[in-house]
């Protein structure tokens, strides 16, 4: 396993990072889950994400059970605030109530004294940027966060948040935790120009497109047994990417996988980690030994030619 900075903090974090959001839909049963972060840590990962939100506080109770078996130094862990927690009126957004008692939420979940990454898991549009600032930099000043994160915020959301930061003398955006994979390629054009730009780095979501780019699903044929494509509760959120133009794309890039030695995801995370502004890729695991042929892509560097094709094959 190999480590990048995160962002232009001094903090090191895996190139390859584990998150619990498949739990969210019970797609990964719990022995699983928790088998997946002992062999993370077995495997040089050390940098973990869940959120409040993901199965309402219940995946973060399943990472901090697990985790209480590890010195708190030789980890990261990241959580989120933003999305409904309850059906008030308050219960939602990135208000300093909200923020505040989220937070505190889920370091009791965590059964921890402090998070290293809190994000915003959303921009919050009904609430002053300057409120959600303030509250962030009083949890890092009480010793509750260490770095501010977003996720999903554009450009311009970014760019606004790192200038007020600066003139009210609060502490910065470090990390933003966008979708990122060859399937969507948004951030390339403008939030990570503005991110290299402000010392902010990437830490990216859904890095294999779902799963699609592992290369399992074919062109006329049902999903395999046990997948996400094959389960009621998520096939939903995969849906989106089962076109016959994708499915396409991923059998040539079979090819180019093939010739550098490599599957087809360890070939889509390896080119998501050409970038210099990504920190690291998150992946969801159903088993263990899912998660050991994933974290190879770590240290894996592609030749020019080899980009030349992918672009190639993702263009056309």
């Amino acid at each position: 396993m190999e480590y990048r900075r995160l962002g232009s903090t001094g903090l090191r974090v895996s190139e390859i990072s584990l998150g619990s959001w498949l739990t969210t839909a019970g797609y990964v049963a719990r022995e699983n889950a928790e088998a997946s972060i002992h062999k993370a840590f077995d495997l040089g990962i050390n940098f973990f994400d869940t959120a409040n939100v993901y199965m309402r506080g219940e995946a973060e109770k399943v990472v901090g059970s697990v985790l209480k078996g590890y010195q708190r130094d030789s980890y990261v862990l990241a959580t989120k605030a933003f999305w409904p927690m309850g059906d008030g009126p308050n219960e939602r957004g990135l208000s300093r109530k909200h923020v505040i008692e989220q937070c505190n939420a889920s370091l009791e979940r965590l059964g921890l004294d402090y998070v290293d990454i809190f994000y915003c898991h959303r921009y919050d549009k009904e609430t002053p940027l300057e409120e959600t600032l303030r509250a962030i930099d009083d949890l890092i000043r009480h010793g509750k966060v260490l770095y501010a994160g977003v996720s999903e915020w554009t450009a311009e959301q970014i760019s606004e948040a790192v200038h007020l930061a600066d003139k009210k003398l609060l502490d910065r955006i470090v990390v933003s935790q966008p979708q990122y994979n060859m399937f969507e390629r948004y951030i390339e054009k403008e939030v990570i120009p503005v991110s290299e730009k402000h010392g902010i780095g990437q830490v990216v979501w859904s890095p294999l497109a779902q799963g699609v780019l592992t290369g399992k699903y074919k062109i006329g044929e049902e999903a395999p047994k046990g997948s996400r494509a094959a389960d009621e509760n998520s096939k939903k959120m995969i849906s989106g990417h089962l076109t016959e133009e994708k499915l396409q794309k991923v059998e040539k890039l079979k090819g180019v996988a093939e010739e550098n030695g490599i599957t087809v995801a360890q070939l889509a995370l390896s080119w998501i980690l050409r970038q210099d502004n990504v920190s690291s890729a998150i992946v969801g695991a159903s088993s263990p030994d899912q998660l050991e042929e994933t974290v190879k892509a770590s240290g894996v560097k592609l030749s020019a030619e080899s980009l030349e094709r992918i672009e190639e094959i993702l263009q056309n």
